[in-house]
């Protein structure tokens, strides 16, 4: 297969996209670390604060996943400045201070936390199929864990929110 380069030069090829990937979700993770015991405290319900600190727990695996990643690649564990991950961030911290006191606080909480989850999600995906076509079938199946238990963190969000959590919400309107 012909190699191409840019008229400008740039030798940058999939190996560097993909290493580049893995700085941006290693930065997320570091972040989301970070976030997550202020989303737990500042949850309502006793369910959705537990949701965040199990999911905190799996963050710090996936952390750990992610270094175990780097170290097979011979690389340092670095982050890289992902603002994507910055702005939904921001988006879930204003949720907090904007709604505490409401019961659709909550809801929001799980709307902001979705977001977060769906760009992992599609974030690892990215990384897997990379990683499959760089022949790093070992470094693969690390993130294919991280992707599984990122889609699992999703569908208990939806469960939570269709559990209650939105129709108490909407109650507040109507009260």
């Amino acid at each position: 297969m012909p190699t191409a380069k840019k008229a400008n030069g740039n030798n940058k090829d999939l190996e560097d996209l993909f290493l580049d990937g893995l700085k941006d979700i290693y930065y997320a993770e570091k972040k989301i670390l970070k976030a997550l015991p202020k989303m737990a405290k500042g949850a309502y319900e006793e369910q959705l604060s537990a949701a965040f600190e199990k999911h905190l727990a799996e963050t710090e695996g996936q952390v750990e996943r992610l270094e175990e990643v780097f170290d097979i690649l011979g690389v340092a564990a670095r982050g890289k400045t992902c603002p994507a991950i910055d702005g939904i961030l921001e988006e879930g911290s204003e949720i907090l201070e904007e709604y505490k006191g409401s019961t659709s606080l909550d809801a929001g909480l799980v709307g902001a936390a979705q977001a977060v989850e769906h760009y992992e999600i599609a974030r690892y995906g990215t990384l897997i199929a990379w990683a499959t076509t760089l022949g790093k079938d070992d470094v693969a199946a690390l993130l294919n864990a991280t992707l599984e238990e990122e889609k699992a963190t999703d569908e208990a969000l939806t469960a939570l929110g269709e559990a209650g959590v939105n129709e108490r919400a909407a109650e507040q309107k109507a009260a």
